[in-house]
């Protein structure tokens, strides 16, 4: 059996990953972590916390995170929530200066190859 360290996904620093939310329950497992893996194709592994801004922003690109849909155990989310978004919806928002705060410690390592740990930095929290 291996140890659990060699089997702990990163986060962006290098680090092993951290929870992102429980409440609302996040990640692309729904785990609370911004964990990934070969069905996860939009890359949900940035851990962001919400503004009304950001909400507004990805629901005009046809992204409404806002609305509950429990049928994919999502019960819709508000300022202050923290989510694991997809990366290149994070990157875009960036680019478009609309990006949410990122928690570095909770944002898994493949956001890097969508977004450089400077940007991330630039919205970080902790």
């Amino acid at each position: 059996m291996s140890s659990p360290s060699q089997n702990s996904p990163k986060n962006v620093l290098g680090t092993e990953l951290q929870t992102c939310s429980l409440d609302p329950k996040t990640g692309f497992y729904r785990d609370g972590c911004c964990k990934t893996g070969p069905n996860d194709y939009g890359v949900h592994v940035v851990c962001a916390e919400m503004t009304e801004q950001f909400l507004s922003y990805t629901r005009a690109q046809g992204n409404d995170l806002s609305t509950p849909r429990p049928e994919y155990q999502f019960p819709g989310l508000k300022p202050g929530d923290r989510w694991c978004l997809c990366a290149s919806r994070w990157k875009e928002a960036y680019d478009d200066g609309v990006a949410p705060n990122v928690h570095l410690e909770a944002t898994h390592e493949n956001a890097l190859k969508h977004a450089s740990l400077d940007e991330m930095k630039e919205h970080a929290v902790s």
